[in-house]
């Protein structure tokens, strides 16, 4: 198997018997950068992912067959660093109704700030390509934080909670796009709109209220 490692000039030599899979994580990592900035999985080419860690491109071929395989990959581990940033954040309050704003509120700006992998995410074709059930993570915990508010007699409980979550989803992501796809537009801050969503559609009063 070709694998390298880099050197200090930027090329880069063979690997260490089993270290494939250090390079592989280090294709991801390439593919990542270059998505957040072409915003679309269309731009990107295997051969530009192997110049942006100097290898050869035969050498992205040997762990990924093609691109949609790669940048599957790619979002399989945004996906996964989002959901821990997202733990992190909801972790630092024991209170539910805080845990869910801390919850939303992180997705959204995540999703302002790395407008490229948002975009590749959930407005690529890749999503009518080939699915992606790693995607349903995020519903399924915020569907779990609000069955807690919900447990708490913080939030009514007339409604399914999956369904409360579908609708909050639908808001937030709704207000992250038009900030990306339309900027000159003019909104109110995020923080206030993710504080209405939740008293309108959840229910629950933010502290920051």
């Amino acid at each position: 198997m070709d694998t390298t490692t880099p050197t200090p000039g930027g090329a880069r030599s063979r690997n260490r018997r089993g270290q494939g899979e250090r390079l592989r994580e280090d294709i991801i990592a390439a593919a990542l950068r270059l998505l957040d900035e072409l915003a679309d999985d269309q731009a990107l080419s295997l051969r530009a992912v192997a110049r942006e860690i100097g290898i050869a491109a035969t050498s992205v071929y040997i762990h990924f067959a093609d691109r949609d395989a790669l940048v599957f990959a790619a979002m399989e581990r945004c996906n996964s660093d989002l959901i821990n940033a997202i733990d992190q954040a909801e972790a630092a309050s024991d209170d539910p109704v805080a845990k869910l704003r801390a919850r939303v509120l992180l997705q959204g700006q995540w999703a302002y700030q790395h407008a490229g992998l948002y975009k590749v995410l959930h407005e690529s074709t890749l999503n009518q390509r080939m699915p992606m059930p790693f995607k349903t993570v995020l519903g399924e915990r915020t569907t779990a934080a609000i069955q807690r508010c919900m447990d708490a007699g913080l939030a009514p409980t007339g409604d399914d909670s999956a369904t409360v979550a579908l609708d909050l989803r639908a808001a937030v992501h709704g207000a992250v796009s038009m900030r990306l796809n339309q900027p000159d537009h003019r909104l109110p801050p995020l923080e206030e709109q993710v504080d209405r969503f939740l008293t309108k559609l959840v229910g629950v009063t933010p502290a920051s209220r």
